[in-house]
């Protein structure tokens, strides 16, 4: 069957040189699917029956150090950082699975089917030749691309057997490509979804990951619910199946986070917002409690314990330290404000302290999920532009002496000048000339302008001086005032 596609001249010169030697050689796996479906692969893999010496004896620069027969073929001159490292392996024969991770042992064969035929899913198991632009597919994966479907190669209780970890990968591939889960596959996976337990907590974090920063995750979480999978990986979110909220959500628990983490995903936000999304109101099942005043549920500190419940999620699945505290303050901060009439700058300065002001925009993400997962309509409200301007008025360069690069201690040791009004004459007039010309404001030049604002007389120095405050002042409402324009709000 033949095919042509489009391939980089660095990949292609690697099969051309196996080929030349008299080899096989086939680009297989990930790059191979997305080249029929008119991705661009992140990385290319090459399949051959040359063995890894032969592979290495056939480059100038490679690098063998795993047991499976891989070898890195590196091409300096690539322009393209995908295109550094070609991975090479041999047809492979894999043995049991007894860890569920990794086969006990690893042979090589001259067979391309006896490779193929041991990997996880069909639409990874279709081999390309680019130099004669034909492929070989023993297991229908290219209509099963065409399907839009995931299925196991050969039985899937065998291939899930052999790594447990495929489980998941099926569903993050389904949630990435758009895809539903064949029958027999998604049997399999409910049968033996508890075996993902044995699978190290790194790698089904680094799958979960993927999955969430697939351009469906909802799809996804739902997928791993009802495969059954769910529950060994962050079981906190089942809690919120069926849990019914107040009148201004029209979900439950459940759907309003995987709405929120759905909104993240539409704008392409980080995985720690995305984390933070999902797992944003995790404490409202066991927070809720009925009111007889409200008529009507109320959640009452779901933001302080969902901070340390997400914590304990992220510490779980083994995140690093960095991005456990980040999403445990986004979701213990999430819930702010309410009253904009009320809101203070203070409230703000407080609320960026507490999250801090690297965080504080991402903060705001979160808020935008939230929103979104209680069924509002996606344009921004005047409330949300109103905290936005709020923060950032809180949180932009303060116009005041502070800027200076000089400060008072300085001007009475350099002057002589003894601790007095005149002093925040001096630094006031510094101030005007700075703001009228930063350029100006430099340790040499400004030292130099006290020493002569220090030999005038009091009543004109004041009048500098207090030219410089009204100066400050001026440039303060003009700053606000586009702060507040830009983002829509009086």
């Amino acid at each position: 069957m033949a095919k042509e596609f489009e391939v980089p001249k660095e990949v292609l010169d690697v099969v051309t040189t196996l080929q030349n030697k008299g080899f096989e050689a086939y680009l297989v796996g990930g790059c191979t699917r997305d080249l029929f479906l008119g991705k661009k692969p992140k990385d290319w893999d090459v399949t051959t029956n040359a063995t890894p010496d032969e592979i290495q004896g056939l480059f100038l620069h490679t690098f063998y150090e795993n047991e499976y027969g891989t070898v890195g073929v590196v091409n300096d001159d690539a322009t393209d950082e995908t295109l550094k490292v070609v991975e090479v392996t041999p047809y492979r024969i894999e043995e049991k699975y007894s860890d569920k991770r990794r086969p006990d042992a690893v042979s090589f064969s001259k067979k391309l089917e006896d490779d193929l035929k041991r990997r996880d899913f069909t639409v990874n198991a279709i081999a390309y030749d680019p130099v004669n632009h034909t492929i070989f597919d023993f297991f229908r994966g290219e209509q099963d691309l065409q399907d839009r479907v995931i299925r196991a190669v050969g039985k899937p209780e065998e291939r899930f057997d052999e790594d447990a970890l495929r489980m998941m990968r099926a569903v993050r591939l389904a949630a990435q490509l758009g895809f539903s889960i064949e029958t027999d596959t998604g049997d399999a996976i409910r049968k033996l979804s508890a075996t993902i337990e044995m699978i190290a907590k790194e790698r089904v974090q680094d799958e979960f990951s993927h999955l969430l920063m697939s351009s469906s995750p909802m799809h996804g979480i739902k997928l791993l619910h009802e495969h059954g999978l769910l529950k060994y990986i962050a079981p906190e979110l089942e809690e919120g199946i069926g849990v019914e909220q107040n009148g201004d959500h029209i979900y439950d628990v459940w759907e309003h986070n995987l709405r929120a983490v759905q909104h993240s995903a539409e704008r392409e936000w980080p995985l720690h917002v995305r984390l933070a999304a999902l797992f944003h109101d995790v404490a409202k099942p066991e927070t809720r409690q009925w009111s007889d005043e409200k008529k009507d549920w109320t959640f009452y500190g779901h933001d302080v314990v969902g901070g340390r419940k997400a914590k304990g999620v992220m510490q779980r699945l083994k995140y690093s330290g960095e991005i456990t505290e980040t999403v445990a303050k986004l979701v213990r901060w999430h819930l702010f404000f309410s009253d904009i009439d009320q809101i203070t700058l203070s409230a703000v300065r407080r609320l960026v302290r507490n999250v801090g002001p690297e965080n504080v925009w991402d903060l705001m993400k979160v808020r935008a999920c939230d929103r979104i997962g209680m069924g509002r309509p996606k344009e921004k409200p005047y409330r949300l532009r109103k905290y936005e301007s709020m923060i950032e008025e809180a949180t932009r360069a303060p116009v005041t002496v502070g800027m200076l690069n000089i400060d008072g201690e300085t001007i009475m040791e350099e002057t002589g000048e003894k601790p007095g009004p005149r002093i925040g004459w001096i630094l006031h007039a510094l101030l005007e000339e700075v703001l009228d010309d930063p350029a100006h404001n430099t340790n040499k030049r400004l030292l130099a302008q006290a020493r002569a604002l220090a030999k005038l007389a009091d009543e004109a120095l004041q009048k500098l001086g207090e030219a410089g405050k009204e100066k400050r002042l001026e440039e303060e409402e003009k700053e606000i005032s586009e702060i507040r324009k830009r983002h829509g709000v009086k």
